[in-house]
């Protein structure tokens, strides 16, 4: 039923260029004209229904749909596609329709001819015999046993009908991926565009990373702190239940937003953190109970918005990190906007008795120190993590050792 449907549809679309092409050759002209004139209006009219970009995806759509291809949906949009592919596909648009209306035509007119011819002879058959017109010539069909034959015709012509659509149906199957089928082009732009998605829903994935590791890095010391002051200080616990509610909800925010975007498949429209926002950033930091002193210097809203995205991410996982494997004292961190060049470095004093985090370490299911230096790397900068002696001062460990991370990023070539 569904060839015949996609034949049919076929038929209908032929009606125009027929028509148009049958008022460009009137009567009145000699008959070489009139042929010639009905050819060109014929190929002019198919062309210019084969140029739509509509026309090309409903096409493929009837013939995944209709006749069970499966062909790869076009290019959304002419900006994805090859230059030199646009006026080809629209020429092979055209070349399809050529076969589809015409044998759409001749599957619908036959189909209607052995369709009317099987109720012809069976109604005549029923009706006690009588004469029949059929294919120029005139049968006699008679009544009950002798006239039995009119049924096996009737069913003939229905078993024909049903031949012929399967067979237009199987042509047009062959000739789909011929014209409808992406160029090799297409195809590299296909897989161009792919692995454009991917890598956007790998940086997502990274994104949902450190906001998440960080949020729920500091719900787990408040809670903590909460935990410690219930008995003596319930004001204090209280605050800092609150905190673990604000900061929770944040990552609600961010967790819905990215999950958003992954089912969409599209890019995020909400924007994205900033060095603008460190302070909200150092506040939730705060909270948790960790000392932090904050140094910026140069015009931090002037950075390029990608260098500054990552940096405030960069800032966040090594929070996170000091948070996580730190003395929560001493926290120290640097960010320096000067001469081309976008410095982080973020310091923090070594737990002695618990040890520090290397790089090659892996606690957890994190991948913090991974995910900076993939972010430095990606904006071409250089980034350096390690344990380095403490000049000294109030409230560092006695090891007189800290945690430092820092990320240079060039701002005039960043992406």
């Amino acid at each position: 039923m569904s060839d015949w449907v996609h034949a049919f549809l076929g038929a209908m679309l032929g009606m125009v260029p027929l028509v148009t092409a049958l008022l460009c050759a009137p009567r009145v002209w000699p008959t070489g004209l009139r042929i010639a004139g009905f050819m060109l209006a014929l190929a002019v009219v198919i062309t210019a229904m084969g140029c739509p970009r509509a026309v090309r995806r409903g096409s493929v759509r009837l013939a995944n749909g209709l006749l069970g291809t499966e062909l790869p949906a076009p290019l959304e949009s002419a900006s994805e596609e090859p230059s030199r592919g646009l006026w080809i596909n629209r020429l092979r648009t055209a070349g399809w329709l050529v076969p589809h209306m015409a044998l759409g035509m001749m599957v619908t007119a036959l189909s209607c001819l052995l369709l009317l011819s099987a109720v012809t002879f069976a109604s005549v058959w029923l009706g006690g015999g009588g004469a029949v017109d059929a294919f120029g010539q005139t049968l006699r069909v008679n009544s009950g046993l002798p006239g039995l034959w009119a049924v096996a015709a009737a069913a003939g012509c229905l078993a024909v009908a049903v031949a012929v659509c399967a067979g237009a149906a199987a042509v047009l199957r062959l000739l789909a991926p011929v014209f409808l089928d992406h160029t090799p082009a297409e195809r590299l732009a296909a897989v161009e565009e792919q692995m454009r998605q991917l890598a956007q829903r790998n940086r997502l994935a990274q994104e949902l990373h450190d906001s998440i590791g960080h949020t729920l890095t500091a719900s787990t010391i408040q809670a903590a702190v909460a935990g410690e002051l219930m008995e003596r200080d319930p004001d204090a616990a209280r605050r800092a239940l609150s905190s673990i509610e604000e900061t929770s909800r944040a990552a609600m925010d961010d967790l819905d937003h990215v999950l958003g975007v992954l089912r969409e498949g599209q890019s995020p429209r909400t924007p994205q953190p900033t060095l603008g926002d460190i302070g909200l950033l150092v506040e939730r930091v705060r909270r948790a109970g960790a000392e932090v002193s904050v140094e910026t210097v140069g015009a931090l809203d002037r950075i390029p918005a990608t260098a500054s995205r990552q940096a405030y991410r960069i800032v966040q996982e090594g929070l996170t990190n000091a948070l996580r494997h730190g003395t929560k004292t001493g926290i120290a961190l640097n960010v320096t906007a000067q001469d081309g060049w976008l410095s982080v470095e973020l310091t923090n004093p070594v737990d002695a008795a618990a040890g520090c985090f290397r790089p090659g370490e892996r606690r957890g299911q994190g991948n913090g120190l991974a995910g900076i230096a993939e972010r430095v790397r990606l904006l071409r900068g250089e980034v350096s993590t390690g344990v380095t002696e403490s000049e000294g001062g109030a409230g560092e460990e006695r090891s007189g050792k800290r945690w430092r991370l820092a990320a240079r990023i060039p701002l005039r070539s960043a992406p």
